[in-house]
């Protein structure tokens, strides 16, 4: 678990989702998780840095986990779902959560993120329990969410998941902010997502042939 989620950070940081320290990743491990420390950086990242901790803060080893480590004990205390975060300030979903507004259903594709939008969680310091609170709150039922004026989270099932789930959110911030340079983009209509929702609820999945 722990290799793999130095490749995890290694790959958003390939793909600059993750610029200098900024940035973690963590998996559900047992009633606890594994997290980035505090001040890591992609080239120099090992497995034995990871941090194993309670989802109450407490934890073992030398180095301290991140400070944003509250964000992601909320989340796993909120969706059980959840086994892998990802949280990142890559450049288009940060530059949308720094307007405070969610990202709309201009395309059928937020709907894979369990919604008809991806909802922007209020401002809060960073590592601090409000920030976790508004970001729980925000990701209910969803996989994703924006944090307003700080970048973006998302929780998947595995850690490949994760990656994809973090670059599809960062794709379409993009595409979004490209269609509202352009113009008023069109917005899909409850009757359209909810058809897309329901695609996304058997998509990629294997069918039973009665």
């Amino acid at each position: 678990m722990r290799v793999a989620l130095v490749n995890l950070y290694r790959a958003l940081a390939e793909r600059q989702m993750l610029i200098g320290s900024s940035g973690n990743v963590s998996a559900r491990d047992g009633v606890g998780m594994l997290i980035s420390p505090t001040g890591c950086e992609a080239d120099s990242l090992t497995a034995d840095d990871f941090v194993k901790m309670s989802l109450d803060g407490s934890y073992d080893g030398a180095r301290a986990p991140s400070s944003e480590w509250e964000l992601h004990s909320a989340i796993y205390r909120a969706a059980p779902n959840a086994q892998v975060i990802v949280h990142t300030h890559s450049d288009h979903a940060t530059a949308l959560s720094c307007l405070n507004r969610p990202l709309p259903a201009f395309h059928y594709n937020v709907a894979e993120f369990g919604g008809e939008d991806v909802r922007c969680a209020g401002y809060a310091t960073f590592g601090t329990p409000e920030l976790a609170r508004l970001a729980a709150d925000a990701i209910a039922g969803r996989s994703a969410c924006l944090l307003a004026n700080h970048g973006m989270i998302v929780h998947a099932a595995n850690n490949d998941a994760a990656l994809a789930s973090a670059i599809r959110l960062e794709a379409l911030c993009r595409q979004y902010l490209l269609a509202c340079s352009a113009g008023q983009p069109r917005m899909l209509s409850r009757e359209e997502m909810n058809a897309a929702l329901a695609r996304y609820a058997t998509y990629g999945k294997k069918q039973e042939i009665i």
